[in-house]
C-alpha cells in the first residue's frame, strides 16, 4: 500500500465522508447524517487521504462537556482496514481533544479491541456527575443521548460497548 495523511477536513470532504458513511448507517452500524449535517460539523472532521487525495479515512471529535468529548463517525474504507490509517485518525482526534483542554474521550463501539489498543476501556453508564447529566439531557444531539444511554436511542446502540480514554 501506499503513504496516507491525516489532516483537517475541509467542506469539499464532505460528500466523500457521506459515500463512506452510507453503507455502515444501512447495516445500523452507525447513526445516520444528512448531508446538511456533516456540512455542519466538517470542522469536527479530520480525514485520511491517500497520496492520490482520494479520502480513504475519517473521524469525528465531538465536545460534550468542559473536560469530555467524543470520538464519531471512525471509518476507513475496506482496501486501507489494517494499515494503520484508524490510528492515525484516533490520534489526530486526541490531538485536536487535547488542544481544546479535554482530558477524556467517550466513543460507542463494536470495535472493542481496536479502541482496547488505543487506551479506551469499557464503562458503564455514569461518567458525569449529575447536575452535567442534568444539562447534557438538553442536548438534541442523537450520539449525546446515545452517550447518557437514553432509553429512545437504545435500538441504535445494541451490541455497542460504551468506551473511555483519559488522556
Amino acid at each position: 500500500m501506499s503513504e496516507f495523511t491525516v489532516r483537517s477536513a475541509r467542506a469539499a470532504d464532505v460528500r466523500s465522508i457521506h459515500r463512506m458513511l452510507e453503507p455502515y448507517v444501512q447495516r445500523r452500524i452507525l447513526l445516520g447524517k444528512d448531508i446538511v449535517v456533516l456540512y455542519e460539523a466538517v470542522q469536527q472532521f479530520v480525514i485520511a487521504e491517500d497520496v492520490h487525495r482520494r479520502v480513504i479515512g475519517c473521524g469525528a471529535l465531538h465536545v460534550m462537556w468542559e473536560d469530555l468529548g467524543e470520538v464519531r463517525t471512525l471509518i476507513v474504507t475496506d482496501e486501507w482496514l489494517h494499515h494503520g490509517v484508524g490510528r492515525a485518525i484516533v490520534e489526530a482526534l486526541e490531538d485536536d481533544a487535547r488542544a481544546l483542554g479535554l482530558s477524556r474521550l467517550f466513543c460507542l463501539t463494536f470495535e472493542v479491541d481496536f479502541f482496547t489498543r488505543r487506551g479506551f476501556a469499557p464503562i458503564g453508564e455514569h461518567v458525569v456527575d449529575p447536575d452535567v447529566y442534568a444539562q447534557l439531557v438538553r442536548s438534541p444531539d442523537q450520539g449525546v443521548a446515545e452517550f447518557l444511554d437514553l432509553a429512545h436511542v437504545k435500538p441504535n446502540t445494541l451490541g455497542n460497548t460504551r468506551m473511555l480514554k483519559t488522556l
